[in-house]
């Protein structure tokens, strides 16, 4: 088991993050986590990010950027078609 140090910044408490479970998860800093607060227990959990296949990216584009004109034009470097 770890013990983590609970330190004020503002209004707030920071508990910091061993790097043990974050060399683990592959967390770093700006990455979220899950919290869940079980009784006096708070459970952390790490977020699977959710991978985008180029499909689904383009199915959240709106549709005034998309450019169907861009099919017709010529490679002008080395694309690949």
């Amino acid at each position: 088991m770890t013990t983590a140090t609970l330190r004020r910044s503002g209004g707030s408490l920071i508990m910091t993050i061993p790097s043990a479970f974050a060399e683990q998860n592959h967390l770093s800093a700006g990455d979220m986590v899950d919290v869940n607060i079980e009784g006096p227990s708070m459970v952390v959990s790490a977020l699977r990010r959710r991978r985008y296949n180029v499909e689904e990216l383009l199915a959240q584009t709106p549709p005034e950027y998309l450019m169907p004109v861009w099919d017709d034009l010529p490679p002008e470097g080395q694309e690949i078609w």
